[in-house]
């Protein structure tokens, strides 16, 4: 009777992994797929290459044609000449860093028609991986012989000295851009370490008008359907011998010994569907207590705050395109952030994500019964948690309201002018005044708008204040209150036109007669000072009490996935190469609505609000769309599609990854999420989750006949 129960056992749960494999959840390790099998599932659902394809740690696969765009998107190679595609809002730091009110690149775009016209991006990098290794008994072998803690093992410091000591010891040490980094997996029960080949000589080649690349905006941001030509391109170039090189005129496009064929063919209904790209960071294994916490004190932090300072910068950025420019990457990222945390806490209600947990604990609880490794593990996260709940959020609100947006401050090159002038150290003061001219130079640079950052200090300081306790709040409140009798906006006025980093004047004039009196009062670093001490108070019980928790993670992670087997497991994403697969797919939110799986230019026009800047369509595409002027980009039926849905499952840093159909093609390039699916990055839900992609057929029109980019087009291996 034994043996027959754990044969149904084993059964149900191979039931299950069948219906979860349908539902496409999991952000799958490449080098993993031959030991968890994937390769045969992907093989059932439409996928026609090999596992060698797909990863080849001896050679060379779909993998090379994919890396890291910037520091938070995927792109992909699809041209032999380094030609890079990413999406538009992956570009808009380098496409706003380039712009100007004379050459307004967001609004009007940018089509570089020559080589010599691409455009060198300082600081813009692209990183390939070029080897996987598990180090896994590695570090195990090093917390068995005491020589690091198993809690010690997991931090950053621990494994950047680790990476950079194995580097050390490679065959690719002095190669070429190569980096090392080593990264904990299941919470610490996986150790791998990834050697990048990074690309330091990246160069804007094309962009779309904002109102094609962001059309839609704030309002159609994580919304189905969508009509944003979310794309962007970029070439890298690199020495004579194809090797990583900071810029240089003498540089040349980069051989690729991998990109991607790109399919006109389109996609139908249930048709395959991968995704390979850097998923920053899920967090499916927290407990329900965990996900309260992340409600009650991440998000709604975020929204709170983030509405005030999203007010802000909405009225200065209407006031002229100067300031429209300055701060149009800064806006649409604090935005971007603000409605995802607004959607993920109404989908974690609406979608009982709280209820899931909850069953999945108990199940868990059942199952730990007489296991000591396991047992009451939970327990013991839900007692920490419910111990920091407060400190948690109360500090989250002091990073959100004065830390992120506020720029006018400074903490390290204080601290070594005061230590040289304390001292009275010549040569700690001569370093001390460089450091504040730099940091100075960091703060205004030319995204920087003082008006507007003052505006910012006085909207934010007394808004934190309904969310803070006033023990908690930072010192310069108390002499807000004595000093300036309660009126914020006379300490921001003062902080802002006498701190020595306020004006080039005012720190000229101090450089050159430093005074210790004047920097021990200084608003802006008085305010840093005060701000930072005001967190790490708030913090240190976050802190203290939160010791145990990275190894009761472990535990509980491991135990889950135990309990599931044979079904395999799949790590919480953390910004290093995965594969998704799955299947295009429209979906039904609720009774009643039903949503195709694809979009058309004629939902452009049905949108289009020539007095909504969210909604404006370009001329000359109108034209082209009224004309169904599509060349060989449109259906079968003569419609120009635009974007398209999949079940592929994915989340912040996937934005730009290749969606590539069974025959290893381009299709699409995933941007975005949908609104019921926010809650995805805690829990998958297999009837509402989508991934949202721009057409590839969409890229390519616009690339055509908006932008006369043939050239572009004809490098590309395009598949009819």
């Amino acid at each position: 009777m034994k043996h027959y129960l754990q044969q149904a056992l084993a059964f149900c749960l191979i039931a299950l992994f069948t219906l979860a494999v349908h539902a496409d959840e999991g952000m799958w390790l490449l080098q993993l797929m031959k030991q968890q099998n994937s390769i045969d599932l992907m093989k059932k659902q439409g996928l026609k290459l090999e596992a060698d394809d797909l990863y080849n740690p001896n050679g060379v696969s779909l993998k090379d044609a994919v890396g890291i765009f910037g520091g938070g998107c995927t792109g992909e190679i699809i041209s032999p000449e380094g030609l890079i595609l990413t999406n538009h809002h992956c570009g808009y730091g380098a496409i706003q860093q380039h712009s100007s009110v004379e050459h307004d690149y967001l609004t009007d775009g940018f089509w570089a028609m020559t080589r010599e016209q691409e455009l060198p991006t300082p600081g813009l990098k692209f990183r390939f991986v070029h080897r996987i290794v598990d180090v896994t008994d590695l570090i195990n072998e090093r917390i068995k012989a005491g020589k690091v803690s198993e809690t010690d093992a997991m931090t950053n410091g621990f494994l950047r000295h680790f990476a950079q000591e194995q580097l050390e010891k490679s065959d690719l040490k002095g190669k070429p851009g190569i980096i090392a980094q080593a990264l904990p997996f299941y919470a610490g029960n996986k150790y791998y370490l990834f050697y990048y080949k990074v690309y330091s000589d990246v160069r804007m080649v094309a962009a779309p008008p904002s109102s094609v690349g962001k059309f839609g905006g704030e309002t159609d941001n994580w919304m189905w359907p969508r009509h944003t030509g979310d794309f962007s391109m970029f070439r890298i170039y690199a020495d004579a011998n194809g090797e990583p090189a900071d810029y240089s005129p003498s540089n040349v496009p980069l051989k690729t010994p991998k990109f991607l064929p790109i399919s006109l063919k389109g996609v139908d209904e249930n048709d395959y569907a991968m995704v390979m790209g850097f998923p920053g960071s899920t967090s499916r294994y927290l407990t329900q207590s965990e996900v309260k916490q992340r409600m009650e004190a991440d998000n709604q932090s975020k929204i709170d705050m983030r509405t005030i300072y999203l007010d802000v910068l909405r009225e200065w950025m209407a006031k002229s395109d100067k300031i429209r420019i300055q701060y149009a990457s800064k806006f649409a990222g604090s935005s971007n952030y603000w409605k995802n945390s607004i959607g993920m806490n109404k989908a974690i209600i609406d979608n009982d994500v709280l209820g899931t947990k909850a069953e999945i604990e108990r199940r868990y609880a059942e199952w730990a019964k007489g296991k000591p490794e396991y047992e009451g593990v939970v327990e013991k996260i839900d007692a920490i948690v419910a111990e920091q709940k407060e400190a948690r959020r109360q500090s989250m609100y002091l990073v959100e309201a004065l830390l992120s947006p506020i720029k006018l401050c400074s903490h390290e090159a204080g601290q070594t002018l005061l230590k040289a002038l304390q001292e009275k150290n010549d040569s700690l003061l001569e370093a001390g005044k460089k450091a504040l001219q730099k940091e100075f130079d960091r703060i205004h640079n030319k995204d920087y708008d003082h008006e507007v950052e003052r505006a910012v200090a006085k909207a934010m300081l007394p808004a934190v204040t309904q969310y803070v306790d006033a023990a908690n709040l930072p010192a310069f409140y108390q002499t807000i209150e004595k000093k300036y009798k309660g009126d914020y906006n006379a300490y921001v006025d003062y902080w802002f036109n006498n701190s020595v980093l306020a004006t080039r004047e005012n720190l000229d004039k101090f450089l050159k007669k430093p005074s210790l009196k004047v920097l021990e009062n200084d608003p802006a670093i008085s305010f840093y000072e005060d701000t930072y001490k005001a967190l790490m108070a708030t913090q240190s019980g976050v802190m203290e009490s939160g010791k145990e928790l990275p190894l009761l993670h472990k535990a509980y992670i491991r135990g889950l996935n135990e309990m599931k087997q044979p079904v395999p497991s799949y790590p919480d994403a953390n910004f290093t190469i995965r594969l998704t697969y799955g299947n295009v797919k429209p979906y039904s939110p609720k009774d009643g609505v039903h949503y195709k799986y694809f979009t058309t230019t004629d939902g452009i026009l049905e949108k289009e609000n020539p007095e909504d800047p969210e909604f404006v369509v370009p001329a000359k595409l109108k034209e082209l769309i009224l004309k169904k002027d599509f060349g060989r980009y449109a259906m079968a039926d003569g419609t120009m599609p635009v974007c398209f849905l999949t079940t592929n499952d994915i989340t912040g840093g996937n934005s730009g990854s290749p969606v590539i159909n069974g025959e290893g093609q381009l299709i699409g390039a995933a941007f975005d999420g949908n609104w019921e699916s926010l809650s995805g990055d805690i829990n998958f839900d297999n009837a509402l989750q989508r991934c949202i992609a721009v057409d590839i057929r969409y890229v390519l029109f616009i690339l055509d006949k908006l932008g006369n980019c043939q050239h572009l087009i004809n490098e590309m291996n395009i598949v009819e």
